[in-house]
């Protein structure tokens, strides 16, 4: 499968919002500068691939400025804290966009995760 984008990094310590509401992510410094989005991806640590939805850009529904990747994978209760990944994006679900409220971003990111597992039953 082509990848639109790839990139490898350091998972690091984010601002723990993503495991409070839920959806817990490996946050990775980003060097590459790919188009800010919600992307189906792939998400490789220790020789170990797993599916995952990918965030790129800045949180605009918390008013934060920073880019960065937050990659959500699906099925997967480990800690890679400090390790390297590769992550591979392979198609774009949607844009980056503001949320009205933290009800409307978990609505929003449940769709997303439901897209991105859609998106492998087709491929597997």
């Amino acid at each position: 499968m082509q990848a639109l984008y790839f990139f490898t990094g350091r998972v690091i310590k984010g601002k723990g919002r993503g495991k409070r509401l839920n959806f817990p992510t490996a946050n990775v410094l980003l060097t590459e500068k790919i188009p800010e989005g919600i992307y189906v991806s792939e998400l490789t640590v220790n020789d170990d691939s797993f599916h995952a939805a990918t965030f790129i850009g800045s949180a605009k529904t918390y008013n934060e400025k920073d880019y960065k990747a937050e990659v959500y994978i699906l099925d997967f209760k480990g800690n890679i804290y400090g390790e390297t990944v590769n992550v591979m994006l392979f198609k774009k679900l949607r844009e980056n966009k503001k949320f009205s409220s933290e009800e409307a971003l978990i609505t929003q990111i449940d769709k997303d995760v439901k897209d991105t597992r859609d998106f492998f039953e087709k491929v597997v």
